[in-house]
């Protein structure tokens, strides 16, 4: 087997174990509760966060842009 089908093989071993889990969770009430407030916890902390951090890099870079723009046209 070379490595190339190895990667393959894991991969859908992995995709088969995501959407097992998966379906699981959507058919149980108590865990898809629990997911939903996962992942509502989560897109108030470190997603947010995130995009925060996201933003605020590009409103840098921007401004850097602009200003070295700005040098070379005086």
């Amino acid at each position: 087997m070379t490595e190339k089908q190895a990667r393959t093989a894991a991969n859908v071993v992995m995709a088969a174990a995501a959407l097992g889990a998966a379906v699981f969770v959507l058919r149980s009430p108590k865990l898809r509760r629990m997911a939903w407030q996962m992942a509502r916890h989560y897109a108030r902390g470190p997603l947010a966060v995130w995009a925060a951090g996201s933003v605020r890099d590009a409103w840098d870079a921007s401004a850097a842009a602009s200003t070295s723009a700005a040098g070379r046209a005086s």
